[in-house]
């Protein structure tokens, strides 16, 4: 079953739009992000839906969900 997990995200905003660069895990585990490959509107596995972001981290692909409306981040775990 896939699950909603809660992460922090270091973000820049540039021109009205938001640039992750940064997840910070529950634990304080940090990983920077390579490259943004994609952003769209999208649903997650989880359920409920946000602005993915598709990015890539130490060489694999990481949907990140943004919630505008709640203000919070989000990715999708298995465990």
């Amino acid at each position: 079953m896939t699950q909603r997990i809660m992460i922090d995200v270091l973000a820049r905003f540039e021109s009205g739009r938001i640039r992750p660069l940064q997840v910070i895990w529950h634990d304080g585990r940090k990983y920077g992000i390579d490259k943004v490959l994609d952003v769209r509107r999208a649903a997650s596995k989880s359920g409920g839906s946000g602005i993915r972001y598709t990015c890539l981290i130490a060489q694999r692909q990481v949907p990140l969900y943004f919630d505008e409306w709640e203000n919070v981040w989000w990715c999708d775990s298995k465990d």
